[in-house]
């Protein structure tokens, strides 16, 4: 994965501010789009600054979840706003693939915490989970500022959570399972958004 040193030595390095040398040196194996091949890492996060989403991920972390690493993941590839940790500050982000290093994050305490500044903020708390009074997530409008608040794999959200949800949406199922992985719910549920407020840019090419 990635690439090797720039092509043809130093007096060919790109005269720009956001590239690393050492990267032009050595290579660039990280896990980037190829426009971030060689820049530095805090020229790529300001650059990701200029165009993240209004839309602000939570997850409850009571007992280590291990999937708050994909979720962290997920949230960088559509460049949301925030990812805030409630619980526990301690998560394994081995399943974030340093993906956290772009990513702003930010840690609570507890629920009402993180609460009350989502209402300073004027920011709805979408909570998703499939727990009776759900509504489905599909074919609802979404608001385009907001914060959607995950649960733990086993215990989903906590009655905290839920008293703090101005609604809870859970993803429709057609199967014999009760409930899928957490992480995966996350994903779908940020590409909900992602359909119904970015701007989807047209075919690529490689």
């Amino acid at each position: 994965m990635g690439v090797g040193p720039w092509p043809g030595g130093p007096e060919q390095w790109p005269d720009d501010p956001r590239y690393d040398p050492e990267l032009l040196a050595q290579g660039d194996r990280r896990n980037v789009v190829d426009r971030y091949r060689y820049w530095r890492m805090d020229a790529i996060i300001a650059d990701l600054d200029t165009s993240r989403h209004p839309l602000h991920i939570a997850i409850e972390n009571w007992g280590r979840d291990f999937n708050i690493g994909s979720v962290v993941r997920t949230a960088n590839a559509f460049a949301v706003a925030q990812v805030h940790i409630i619980g526990r500050r301690r998560w394994n982000r081995r399943g974030a693939m340093v993906t956290d290093r772009y990513q702003h994050l930010e840690h609570w305490e507890d629920v009402a915490s993180f609460a009350r500044w989502c209402a300073d903020e004027e920011l709805p708390i979408l909570g998703v989970d499939n727990v009776p009074g759900s509504v489905p997530i599909e074919g609802r409008e979404l608001p385009r500022a907001g914060v959607m608040l995950f649960g733990e794999e086993s215990q989903g959200l906590s009655a905290e959570a839920r008293e703090a949800a101005e609604v809870i949406l859970h993803i429709t199922q057609f199967g014999s399972t009760r409930s899928i992985n957490a992480g995966a719910a996350a994903a779908i549920a940020m590409h909900a958004w992602i359909t119904q407020h970015a701007e989807i840019p047209g075919p690529t090419s490689r």
